[in-house]
């Protein structure tokens, strides 16, 4: 591994911020984001990079590659759930298992723009179309896990009258906020060209970072908060996330050798595959599969995967990915 590249990563100003926002709770300082404030900042991210997809779609043409891309995202989004369901039955029951299933096969948009800053560091970038991809991975999981806790319950004879209320669960999927304001983004970016690039880029680029790096502050607090679950989550679920987030991204490198993306483009699919959503998928599963604790898809996601991914996870697949493709 390319320690460099890793110790830049490490020292890039929002990952201090992710580790100064740990040391909130860790210190017990009486420093506090509110729910207003982090709901901005989640939502200015996810414009901004919907935006900025939207651009690079405009001044892209549609290619072959483009579709492989597409249809590997998709894959991935249903492919993910479904077979780790199976590995958290081993331990879990089905609610929690189908919760858990339904965060890994999500995504984690702010792990996304992480790696984005990253490869903006080393002079890469990334084309529209795979943030068409993200888009594209982040509701079939929430379908896909509901489908599977309501299987597993009628295998065991729980409630199996119970009906999946599918336009509530449907509508959750595709037009929660996050979902919504992404691909609005992506299509107002698309259809304003360059000429709207233009307007909006003092506040989609120009301050990107910023505010991505105070993003991380809060979700540096709130990583640490959900800590403190760790003992509850055992040793089972860290080995069981550490060997799907593994799986995932030999497959994700297996498929943009096979789609031959460019670095770029594959460093973002890779990071997607290899994270999980603590955003969309858990306000999901709170109304969808009351039953299943938060306490474990949360830390899962959000203290181990989350970490692991911004801290050594994105220089490590960048490294091996450059290795593969020869990339200087």
């Amino acid at each position: 591994m390319d320690f460099h590249a890793a110790l830049t990563n490490i020292l890039n100003p929002p990952v201090l911020f992710f580790f100064l926002g740990m040391g909130v709770v860790f210190f017990k300082s009486d420093l506090r984001i509110t729910e207003g404030v982090s709901k901005f900042l989640s939502l200015y991210l996810l414009f901004s990079i919907g935006f900025k997809g939207g651009h690079e779609l405009f001044k892209s043409p549609f290619a072959e590659e483009h579709l492989l891309t597409l249809i590997a995202c998709m894959f991935m989004a249903c492919f993910v759930p479904i077979y780790s369901y199976f590995i958290f039955r081993a331990k879990l029951d089905h609610a929690n298992s189908a919760a858990l299933a339904g965060s890994f096969g999500s995504i984690s948009a702010v792990t996304f723009v992480t790696a984005g800053a990253f490869l903006h560091s080393y002079g890469y970038e990334y084309q529209g179309f795979i943030v068409a991809g993200m888009a594209l991975m982040e509701s079939p999981a929430i379908v896909l896990a509901v489908i599977l806790d309501r299987l597993g319950k009628k295998k065991n004879h729980e409630n199996i009258n119970e009906k999946i209320h599918w336009k509530q669960l449907l509508h959750e999927a595709f037009f929660s906020s996050s979902v919504y304001i992404l691909i609005g983004a992506l299509i107002v970016g698309y259809l304003s060209g360059e000429s709207g690039w233009n307007t909006t880029k003092p506040f989609t680029e120009d301050i990107f970072k910023g505010l991505l790096t105070f993003f991380l502050l809060d979700k540096g607090i709130d990583a640490a908060k959900q800590m403190r679950e760790l003992k509850k989550v055992g040793f089972f679920l860290v080995g069981s996330a550490l060997l799907i987030m593994v799986i995932n991204v030999v497959i994700a490198i297996l498929l943009t050798k096979i789609i031959q993306m460019p670095i770029g483009d594959a460093l973002m699919f890779v990071v997607l595959c290899a994270s999980a959503s603590y955003i969309a998928v858990p306000a999901a599963m709170k109304e969808s599969i009351p039953e299943a604790n938060p306490s474990i898809y949360l830390t899962v996601a959000l203290s181990i995967v989350f970490p692991i991914n911004i801290i050594i996870g994105i220089p490590l697949y960048f490294y091996i990915l450059k290795v593969i493709t020869g990339a200087n």
